[in-house]
């Protein structure tokens, strides 16, 4: 063999294995898991929420703030009243002179503020609480949408699985009734049969053609759910069905699972939790707030103290006017309580309760949602457990049925109607084994989905 024909087998060999890759449906939850957007934006979100947690907790801390200002101008004083309304007041300080003068030098402010809300009836730590419990919310939410996509995507998987093996029986069916339809050919052109035999066998092909071109559309729809729910680029997949026509594990004992544990109940109830954390941090509004506050202050101008007597004594100089020479300092403790937040504050606290008392309504309905759902998945896992013991007794009936009346037809011992009828037959009986052994796995997920235990389908696996 060549160098080239050896390259070009080994291409073939390696494609060919590329693309008969088998995915298996641990691979396609961790795939659509890692890749989702939903689930990765929500990621952030509880990753923001835990860091604004870092955040509130520094909140406690005193605020130091540093001022430094250095200036140049005049300080003519008025004797008068004045409210420095919006920030906007000029602090100019000195005698009221008898006449307007324009000297100007240079002064400056250098300023250390301390201010510490050290005693606020709790409501530091409870603005902290109320932000773990909106953390935890996130974090639930994160949980719940990583739970429910699991679901998503395992139900999604089953469906295309049980599309492919709807079109293997349906290639199967078209098989059939082109044999059919060949043999009924012969035996019209040898004469042994009527014209209208050969034209019935032709309609039962077309009409399975058209049948399984139908499965076609399905299983490219469901193979794209797929794809859409793992978040990765359009591509056929091929599955593992080797544990289709098996009984799964879980379903030979009976289930049992804490239903509260749910993510889903799990995320309504930290809903529920942050509305309760919410109107104990309303109710500490009404409390007053002790602080704490020390300052400390050096000043400097180019005025002397003598300016009053002599208005020629200052300096333009402006290493002397940035010069501090006098310092002050306080410190304190001060109390802050607005009365009318009372009033206020009554109100969203009876707004929240109300606010409370709805999501509690909220989780009672997914609760009973999910009870609801549990108990159907009980009943459908009982049913499909039977069919699926039946199923296999219905196809080989079937199959029986379709070689007797084959065999009688050749020999002329029977018409083309009951032929017809038992294809029929066989081809709906492989249908609903095709998907009652799909919804053995179906009713295990619904279970898991209910109870909120996704290890009890998955580690089937």
């Amino acid at each position: 063999m060549t160098t080239k024909k050896l390259s070009l087998f080994i291409l073939l060999i390696f494609f060919s294995e590329g693309f008969s890759q088998t995915l298996s449906l641990k691979e396609a939850v961790t795939t659509g898991i890692a890749n989702y957007g939903t689930i990765r934006a929500k990621s952030k979100y509880a990753d923001a929420a835990k860091e604004t947690v870092k955040e509130v907790r520094r909140e406690y801390l005193p605020n130091v703030n540093l001022s430094a200002q250095q200036d140049y101008g005049t300080i003519n004083g008025q004797n008068g009243p004045l409210y420095g309304f919006g920030g906007l007041g000029v602090a100019s300080s000195g005698i009221p002179l008898e006449k307007q003068n324009w000297n100007a030098a240079f002064g400056a402010l250098y300023l250390v503020n301390v201010n510490w809300d050290f005693f606020s009836f709790g409501k530091m730590k409870q603005k902290i609480n109320l932000s773990k419990a909106d953390a935890d919310r996130y974090q639930k939410d994160l949980d719940q949408e990583i739970f429910q996509h699991k679901i998503k995507i395992s139900a999604a998987y089953l469906n295309l699985l049980a599309s492919q093996r709807l079109l293997i029986s349906q290639k199967k069916n078209l098989d059939r009734a082109t044999v059919f339809k060949n043999t009924a050919t012969v035996r019209v052109k040898n004469g042994l049969l009527a014209g209208v035999d050969s034209t019935l066998a032709s309609a039962e092909v077309s009409r399975a053609k058209i049948t399984l071109n139908q499965v076609k559309d399905l299983v490219k729809e469901q193979n794209n759910k797929l794809v859409a729910l793992m978040g990765i680029a359009i591509q056929d997949f091929v599955l593992d069905s080797t544990f289709v026509s098996q009984i799964p594990k879980s379903m030979l004992f009976p289930v049992t699972s804490n239903g509260n544990l749910n993510p889903v109940l799990q995320y309504y109830k930290s809903k529920l939790d942050f509305s309760s954390q919410q109107l104990r941090l309303l109710k500490k509004e009404y409390y007053p707030t002790f602080s704490l506050f020390g300052v400390y202050q050096a000043r400097a101008s180019g005025f002397n103290q003598d300016y009053a007597a002599n208005q020629n004594s200052f300096t333009p100089n402006y290493l002397d006017g940035i010069d501090p020479s006098r310092q002050n300092y306080l410190f304190g403790i001060g109390a802050t309580w607005n009365l009318a937040t009372i009033s206020r504050v009554n109100k969203k606290v009876s707004a929240q309760k109300l606010i409370s008392e709805g999501l509690q309504e909220e989780y009672n309905e997914m609760d009973q949602q999910l009870k609801t759902q549990s108990n159907a998945a009980d009943a459908k896992m009982e049913y499909a457990m039977e069919n699926y013991a039946e199923a296999p007794k219905q196809v080989q009936a079937a199959q029986q049925a379709y070689l007797q009346k084959t065999s009688l037809y050749k020999n002329g011992l029977t018409n083309l109607l009951d032929v017809t009828q038992t294809l029929y037959t066989l081809n709906r009986a492989e249908t609903d084994r095709d998907i009652i052994y799909t919804n053995v796995w179906q009713s295990l997920l619904m279970k898991a989905a209910a109870t909120g235990d996704f290890g009890l389908f998955i580690n089937e696996f």
